[in-house]
């Protein structure tokens, strides 16, 4: 029920309208040019709460809490008449004031989140209202409205594509943020609304379109448009521009709305933003009702030992017993007893965590360590609740494109007739050798990098100096950029839907073979100077099944040339046998496989005319123009052609990762992180980013699952168990799991299986998955295994995982904020993940255990006393402290020290737990907070709290302590005691404290001090006040005692002795832990450092420590650390090196490779709305100037002046590095 309500609010926040998804008819039918306000809005929140919400849905969080459920009981209990001892409002009021402070930190947080949303809701975009475009706010764009998109812009809604700047209405769209892939997608509108080229035309522009109803399937649309009264159109995923991607290449578009707001196809792939608790959170509130039961046992057998009392002791004799009241009934007594003991649960706690966490995210947001300067963005901390679970991370599920990488493409290395080049490192590449063989216009070389500048689909493009407009290239603007002596092709671009033949055109360009014009038919290419032009035949297109693309050509020479780039494992063999340099060429793909760069093969042939003439007239143009499998025919005559190839060399692209991602990756792992990858882009892909990562070593053996039915499916998934042996499942092997979204479908109806595969392997890549299978592959771990989470991801497509793990990260700064504003914490880079986890998180779980258990330490230390005092008062419910004593002990006295230990206590320095990683095991595996931990603090309170009872009562004994020997009552020894347990628990706190600061001595010594000078104050209250009338004078009584005062100086320290005596003898007769191990191996580094430093007065980059008093302390109890050898052994380690290993194999039908891949990855659109060969073909067919370039029949072999190649054979000389 609860559920329901929250999600009913939770839809009500988004304006979502159950109208807008009635489903009477089988579509959705919207007029066209006008707002349908019947449908949802745009807005888009991902905040909990709203006006209406907050109050209810904040009750309900509040009331999941154990605690706050047994104090609200108390409440209720205390307003009985004659039941409470301690007061109407002992418990109200703080409990009132704890409610307080954590509704206002929830709605300052969600303050926050909303602000967020407000930034994305007021973007602006150009929307088509009266007559003309209008700047409108995104929440105020409605399905139907005709919007206009800017180049680089993200689209505010869920568009169906009208026309575009394009002449053929096309247009490129970026997808990453959706579906994770790098390469561009290809758009076209219809023909019949390419003529809507501005607002005169868009007047007359009416009609309506009937399509799906809102559904979470990015990859399908189907509908209609009817325009202006004519027949129905059919529309398609080539028509759909969906909200989160961004339009890239193309100047603008135009578009008209059909899905908006919550009903967009981003959002109905996300969940709702779920009510996370962190692991510390649940033990804690299992653990309290385990107490609540201790409690009522305890306020059971109390009423029950007043019945024996009041039986055996009801003569008239014993006249100071008051007589049974009318609430004195067994059932009344049990009550008053549960008011009694109820403060054993700490009632500060709750306060005490919500503002220790609130000032944690405070420290995250202000870590200049995790300030990312070149977009000006701090870390993020959107909720504190979860600040402890950072610390207790075991699994990151990562996003690839744009967590991991920058998604920039950069041509780094190439191997060319078995040589090697670029192996130094440039901002381009650059290499003189390579450069050299240019001058011989028939060298490999020369043949390598014109393949490069002919064999591919980009399309070139002139940037003018006006903001975002781009124009076609033509011959004449091609001489009117020659005619810059500074800079020839300076505003010269390429537009393409791969971005890897963009890095392949653009490094040509930089070695001086520029691609300058694509007509429908030819291509000029300026190489070194001379024009050569280029006929078009054919292009073979690429797909993920051939992993090849080729062009056919004719050259200048009439001479017909195939030339073939991809994979190696495909090219190679096609192949003539005579065919050189396979071997140096497969040796140099595995160096680069091994750095982490993409390879592409490169090959070509010399095709007869007569053996071109009668594949193209039978095989190509029959297959082409067939409506029955028409791929699969294409396919057949590719590979007819594709054949006697002769290898050139390989390119070798750097996909860029961001700063610091393999380190981050390295460190993580080795604090036993298990890392996945779930992305949306290609195996091939995946795979080469996850080598170039470090994330799969060349070392290991890959299982491939990529299957089409679920039975071979279930086949291959058997097959990996028994590759992997049944006896090594769910064990640290040296495997990896890749595997696509389409079998993972399949291997999903047996989780159980797939579990047992992806758990047994150090690395799990997932590819083709969609937004939804990322969130199940989430939940399937979380929920299947317990362990807890982490998903971090920069895109819309990432919000459904963000939001299914225990902890979500996004990635902000970015394009788009998507991810940043559903997540629990942002930051701007991948790699700041590892300060996050090592450094905050540790800290944080350090500190919140500590805290947690120092909390009900202190409460049962005290309020246990009462226990032991009902033995000696008949159980009859009196207490041993004045009561106002009794609420200031949580608000004062004992306050502060949980602050001091939440807020500042660490275990090690920054550097100390970033250089060992493995000390994140203490807190991942929960070594210092659980159920045996937390007893185990309990048991020694309930000893301590005994202790500090009896001692005192049998010191005092039946004498009076005091000078002139007069008596005392029940409140000199309760105050007595209460004094020594305040300074009991203060010194408690110092002996649990890792690092002392002035904070920490603050709190101590001053919480002791607070104490003795409430003691003389509030001794004078009364009759000024109305409390406090029984401590008249008290205070003056219990400082003549000459007990009191030794009891101060002993007492604290015979309880404590035991303590201090179990740390050294757990230390040093049970051996070190890894903390301790590390902390003795710093402090004898740095003792050894000291020295050199003070003679030399150099900064050495060793870490800074600051040994903590306690350990110190124990330190000199002990003769020598027969630990510190090991402990800086441990300290010095170093991650194994890995060899490589070249042995390939295919086993149990699974495939295995257990060398690295030969990085083979190539990103283009596939079966888009517009092929690769009608993009090109169809290029500058639309303009008279750009679609007639003068026909070159002869090659232009003369040099424009010689120039180029003089500045060539000059740079030569004086051994510079590339083209200028």
């Amino acid at each position: 029920m609860c559920g329901r309500f929250m999600e009913y609010f939770r839809l009500r926040d988004l304006g979502w309208n159950t109208s807008s998804t009635s489903q009477s008819t089988p579509f959705r039918k919207l007029d066209l040019n006008t707002k349908n306000n019947e449908y949802t809005n745009n807005v888009v929140t991902t905040g909990k709460y709203n006006v209406f919400s907050f109050i209810p849905v904040f009750t309900f969080v509040q009331l999941r809490k154990t605690a706050n459920v047994f104090f609200v009981v108390i409440c209720i209990l205390q307003q009985i008449p004659d039941v409470s001892p301690t007061g109407r409002f002992t418990t109200l009021m703080p409990f009132t004031f704890i409610l307080s402070v954590a509704a206002v930190k929830e709605i300052f947080e969600d303050y926050k989140r909303h602000f967020d949303d407000r930034t994305e809701n007021n973007k602006e975009t150009p929307v088509f209202r009266e007559g003309r475009f209008v700047d409108t706010p995104w929440k105020n764009i409605g399905v139907g409205d005709v919007v206009k998109v800017a180049n680089g812009q993200f689209f505010p809604a869920d568009l169906v594509l009208l026309s575009s700047s394009d002449p053929q209405s096309m247009c490129y769209v970026e997808t990453a943020m959706l579906d994770g892939e790098t390469n561009l997608k290809i758009r076209q509108g219809l023909k019949e609304t390419s003529e809507l080229q501005d607002e005169e035309s868009l007047k007359d522009f009416h009609g309506h379109v009937e399509c799906d109803f809102p559904n979470n399937n990015l990859y399908d649309f189907n509908g209609n448009i009817v325009i202006n009264d004519s027949e129905k159109l059919s529309l398609g995923l080539g028509q759909t521009l969906l909200r989160g991607c961004m339009l890239r290449n193309t100047a603008w578009v135009y578009g008209v709305v059909v899905y908006t707001g919550s009903e967009t196809k981003i959002m109905m792939n996300s969940k709702k933003n779920p009510m996370k608790r962190s692991t510390v959170e649940k033990t804690t509130n299992t653990q309290i009702i385990y107490l609540l039961v201790i409690l009522m046992i305890a306020a059971l057998a109390s009423t029950i030992g007043h019945t024996i009392f009041k039986n055996l002791n009801s003569s008239d004799s014993h006249w100071y017993i008051p007589k049974d009241t009318e609430n004195a009934s067994f059932i009344f007594t049990f009550l008053t007893f549960i008011i009694v003991y109820n403060n054993l649960v700490p009632i500060s706690l709750m306060v005490t965590l919500e503002v220790v966490k609130y000032v944690q995210a405070i420290f995250i947001n202000n870590d200049m360590a995790m300030y990312y300067a070149v977009n000006d963005t701090p870390a993020r901390a959107k909720t504190s609740n979860l600040n402890e679970e950072l610390g207790q991370i075991e699994y990151i599920f990562t996003d690839k494109t744009g967590t991991l990488t920058q998604n920039i493409m950069e041509f780094r290395k190439a191997t060319v007739a078995g040589v090697s080049y670029g192996e130094q490192v440039s901002a381009k590449f650059d290499d003189p050798a390579f450069a050299a063989q240019l001058l011989d216009t028939e060298s490999v070389v020369s043949h390598f990098t014109r393949m490069m500048a002919v064999c591919h689909t980009v399309v070139p493009e002139v940037v003018s100096e006006s903001a975002n407009e781009r124009n076609m290239v033509t011959h004449d603007i091609i001489q009117q950029m020659r005619l810059n002596p500074h800079d020839t092709y300076k505003s010269l671009e390429y537009q393409s839907s791969s971005p890897d033949e963009n890095a392949i055109i653009k490094a040509a360009k930089h070695l001086g073979f520029v691609f300058c014009v694509r007509s429908p038919n030819d291509i000029l290419v300026d190489e070194l100077g001379v024009d050569r032009q280029y006929t078009i035949l054919n292009v073979l297109e690429f797909s993920s099944g051939r992993k090849r693309m080729s062009v056919i050509v004719r050259n200048h020479l009439d001479e017909i040339w195939l030339m073939c780039k991809g994979a190696d494992e495909v090219v190679f063999p096609r192949l003539v046998p005579e065919s050189k340099f396979k071997d140096e060429t497969m040796q140099h793909l595995n160096s680069y496989a091994a750095e982490g760069l993409r390879t592409l093969c490169f090959a070509q042939t010399k095709i007869p005319e007569d053996v071109y003439q009668e594949w193209n007239t039978n095989r190509f143009v029959p297959a082409y123009n067939s409506v029955l499998n028409r791929d699969s025919l294409l396919e057949v005559a590719y590979d007819e052609i594709e054949k006697d190839l002769q290898l050139l060399g390989a390119s070798a692209i750097e996909d860029k990762l961001q700063d610091g991602v393999p380190d981050t990756i390295e460190i993580l792992l080795q604090a036993n992180i298990k890392i996945w990858v779930l992305t949306g882009d290609k195996v091939e892909t995946a795979i080469n980013i996850a080598n170039s990562c470090k994330l799969i070593d060349p070392t290991m053996q890959i299982i491939i699952l990529d299957e089409p039915t679920i039975e071979v499916t279930m086949e291959k998934m058997e097959a990996a168990i028994e590759q992997i042996g049944k006896n090594n499942l769910r064990q640290n092997n040296n495997f990896g799991l890749v595997i696509s979204g389409f079998c993972l479908k399949h291997a999903l109806k047996n989780a159980d299986m797939l579990l047992d595969i992806a758990l047994s392997c150090k690395s799990v890549l997932c590819c083709r998955v969609s937004p939804i299978q990322k969130a199940e592959i989430v939940e399937l771990v979380r929920e299947k295994e317990g362990a807890v989470t982490l998903a971090i991801g920069d895109g819309g497509n990432d919000v459904s995982m963000i939001q299914s793990a225990d902890v979500g990260v996004g990635i902000s700064g970015m394009e788009g904020l998507q991810a940043a504003n559903a997540s629990d914490y942002s930051i701007a880079q991948f790699r700041f993940l590892k300060t996050l986890l090592l450094v905050h998180g540790a800290w944080n779980y350090s500190r919140l255990a500590k805290c947690i258990l120092y909390s009900f330490y202190k409460n049962i230390c005290l309020y246990l006393i009462q226990l032991w005092f009902a033995f000696f008062n008949g159980f009859t419910g009196q207490i041993l402290f004045e009561r106002w004593t009794i609420a200031c002990y949580n608000a004062f006295f004992t306050a502060f020290q949980p602050f001091a230990i939440g807020i500042v206590d660490r275990t090690f320095d920054r550097d100390v737990m970033l250089n060992n990683p493995k000390l994140y095991l203490t807190t991942q595996t929960a070594v210092n907070f659980n159920g045996r931990v937390f007893w185990g603090m309990c048991l020694n309170a309930t000893v301590h709290s005994a202790m500090l009872f009896f001692i005192p009562a049998g010191m005092l004994g039946l004498s009076s302590p005091l000078y002139n020997g007069k008596s005392t009552g029940y409140l000199f020894l309760g105050n007595m005691v209460y004094t020594y347990v305040v300074i009991t628990v203060s010194l408690k706190a110092g002996l649990e404290t890792f690092s002392w600061t002035v904070y920490t001595h603050i709190a101590i010594w001053g919480s002791i001090i607070l104490w003795f000078v409430f003691m003389l104050v509030y001794q004078h209250f009364y009759p000024t006040f109305p409390v406090g009338t029984n401590y008249l004078g008290l205070t003056d009584n219990i400082f003549e005692s000459g007990h009191f005062w030794t009891g101060c100086i002993f007492f604290p320290f015979i309880v404590l002795y035991r303590d201090i005596l179990w740390k050294v003898l757990k230390r040093h007769a049970f051996g070190c832990s890894e903390r301790e191990m590390v902390r003795d191996a710093e402090k004898h580094r740095m003792s050894q450092v000291s020295a050199p430093r003070a003679s030399t007065g150099s900064c050495e980059h060793s870490p800074t420590v600051n040994v903590n008093e306690r350990a110190s302390l124990l330190h000199k109890l002990k003769a020598a650390d027969t630990n510190n050898k090991r402990g800086v052994d441990y300290i010095e380690e170093q991650p194994r090196c890995m060899q490589p290993s070249v042995v390939t194999a295919k086993m149990g039908g699974v495939k295995v490779n257990r060398k690295g891949t030969t990085g083979y990855a190539f990103s283009q659109d596939e079966k888009g709305t517009v092929t690769q060969s009608e993009l090109i073909l169809r290029y500058g067919t639309a303009t008279t100037s750009a679609a007639s370039p003068p026909h070159v029949v002869a090659p232009s072999t003369t040099l424009r002046g010689g120039s180029r190649v003089d500045e060539i054979v000059e740079d030569r000389n004086h051994h510079q590095t590339g083209f200028k």
